[in-house]
């Protein structure tokens, strides 16, 4: 803690952050930390200039309002000391805290605590150092270690409490299982009521639900057609038999079960999710977001766990299911559905992808074209390709291309065969060596970052070096997480093309041609992803289309309307 027997006026910027948003929205935790920066304050005659808050900000990143704010009122001079709580509330990271206090010296101020434990000598420095680390690596530990108990916990048979719950349940007194609600059960069996039975559309629910008044679970007035849609499509409302969940669980947890009875399904460690913290410069300042990317992880890495039945009969449930698949929300605010939508289409001459684009005149046809998505927002000059080209005929002759591939499933197994192995052997080398590598590339920079620390405490280097040197080992740590993930999803990859390709060919296999003509715009689409279809479309009107088909599953050139020997079907799409 910084020294206060100086002479002159001691002007102090209190600083608290929460890291999670329930800690943000019941506000106790900042109210607790600020109430203790002020008695301390007090203690030591600091004047007060500002109380600054960060409300559910994580200490990875120095990306924060808060923390702006602070950088910006040190850097404007007249500052003695920042405070907080604990060290790890400006920085989680304990490079990122000393690039911190670095900045301060520079303008004068200094960056203090109420639990630090050394001084301003090289010693103190060291010891708090040192304890940093020690406090980062108990965290990852302590992180570990609950990842793996929410693990062995589903594998118990037990639900992982969170702040969220399946409509219709509620935790039991223990909170590591569900019951049912009867409060609100009856509103998800009307669901698969109204849609299974009645055939009711998802908006048709929505209304229903709104007219009545009848509140959402999170008590607003407006209910989603999503949330409808996700109710319908997850297994804790279906019903399975002893059986089928016996398959699903280990000997210790059917042996709790009822073999009389039928179980839903609550699954555990379904999905990866990753945060990032992204940072917008606008007409009105920096704007703080959150992006959140979830992945599938391989089906044998699902958790199931059984839970009671929700009362709701299994042909309902399927029904509802039959219901929405061909009741799915359009695109482009509701006026048709886009097939070759989701990157499916490209332009040939600069390869972004194709805009949806619609023309509608008062009292004239609406008419819809997809359009070079450059040369749409950033003129004529961006990309030669200003072909408007008719959505209607590309995706009509599109799909009279790839229903002749569909109508040979053996053929179609084989080249989908073909590219799962190409898939397999595009991976770098040995996977498991490749991941070690970086790993050990991860510590490397770990070690080396402590390095420089020490060096910039014993002013071997000067603060812009250390700052530089830091800077490129993110880069390094940036790119083997990269590497990391990206061998991660490898394998993931490899399980969604064979799942696909599993899907694809059962359905066919129970098809008879005719059917395949009758497909809903949005099926089309799916089986377009599954084929990782990609049409490019040239300034001249011609289309080339590729993916998981043709002996050397490359491009198929429009040309001709028949057959190449090499099984691509060619045609020429001009518009």
């Amino acid at each position: 803690m910084p020294s206060t027997n100086g002479h002159g006026p001691k002007r102090a910027i209190l600083y608290a952050r929460v890291s999670t948003d329930e800690q943000a929205r019941s506000g106790y935790s900042l109210a607790q930390q600020m109430e203790a920066l002020r008695g301390y304050a007090t203690r030591e005659g600091y004047e007060i200039l500002q109380e600054i808050e960060d409300r559910g900000q994580s200490g990875a990143s120095l990306e924060r309002p808060g923390i702006d704010r602070v950088r910006d009122l040190v850097a404007a001079g007249g500052i003695s000391v920042v405070l907080a709580q604990d060290r790890d509330r400006f920085a989680r990271e304990p490079a990122y805290h000393y690039l911190l206090r670095r900045e301060f010296e520079e303008h004068g101020c200094q960056i203090g605590a109420l639990n630090d434990r050394g001084d301003d000598s090289p010693e103190g420095e060291l010891t708090d150092g040192i304890l940093d680390q020690l406090a980062k690596f108990e965290r990852a530990k302590t992180a570990e270690r609950s990842r793996r108990g929410k693990l062995r916990k589903a594998r118990e048979g037990k639900v992982v409490a969170n702040n969220s719950i399946d409509y219709g349940f509620k935790y039991n007194d223990t909170r590591d299982g569900y019951e049912v609600d009867e409060a609100t059960m009856p509103t998800v069996r009307r669901i698969f009521r109204m849609v299974g039975l009645e055939g009711s559309s998802l908006r048709k629910v929505k209304q229903r639900f709104e007219i009545e008044g009848l509140p959402t679970p999170g008590g607003k007035k407006f209910w989603s057609e999503t949330f409808i849609r996700e109710v319908i499509k997850d297994d804790v409302y279906r019903p399975h038999s002893f059986e089928e969940v016996q398959a699903l669980v280990t000997p210790e947890v059917a042996a709790q079960l009822d073999p009389d009875k039928s179980y839903g399904i609550w699954w555990f460690n379904r999905q990866r999710h990753t945060f990032k913290q992204v940072v917008e410069n606008t007409t009105e300042g920096k704007v703080y977001r959150k992006q959140k990317k979830s992945v599938d992880k391989p089906r044998n890495e699902w958790i199931a766990v059984p839970v009671p039945d929700a009362s709701v009969s299994r042909e309902l449930v399927d029904d509802a299911r039959a219901t929405i698949k061909d009741n799915r929300a359009p695109s482009n605010a509701g006026r048709r559905f886009w097939q070759l939508s989701g990157g499916l289409m490209r332009c040939g001459a600069c390869g972004r992808i194709m805009n949806a684009h619609t023309t509608a005149n008062s009292g004239r046809p609406m008419y819809f074209y997809y359009t070079c998505r450059t040369r749409y927002k950033n003129g004529t000059g961006a990309c030669e390709n200003g072909k408007y080209h008719a959505a209607v005929t590309v995706e009509a002759r599109t799909w009279e291309a790839v229903a002749k591939l569909l109508k040979d499933p053996e053929q179609l197994r084989a080249d989908l065969d073909a590219m799962i192995e190409l898939e397999r052997n595009s991976s770098r080398g040995d996977p498991d060596r490749a991941s070690k590598l970086w790993t050990d590339k991860l510590l490397e920079v770990d070690r080396k970052r402590t390095r420089y620390q020490e060096m910039a405490a014993d002013d071997l280097i000067t603060f812009d070096e250390l700052r530089s040197k830091l800077s490129e080992l993110d880069s390094v740590r940036a790119t083997a997480e990269e590497e990391l993930e990206a061998l991660r999803n490898y394998e993931e990859r490899v399980v969604r093309l064979e799942k696909n390709r599993d899907t694809l060919l059962a359905s066919l296999m129970g098809m008879v041609p005719e059917a395949l003509d009758k497909l809903t715009p949005e099926e089309r689409c799916q089986v377009y992803k599954m084929l990782k279809l990609r049409v490019s479309a040239y300034p001249d009107g011609s289309l080339e289309v590729s993916g998981a088909f043709g002996e050397d599953l490359g491009v198929c050139e429009m040309k001709t309307a028949q057959a190449s020997p090499s099984g691509c079907v060619e045609g020429w799409l001009a518009l």
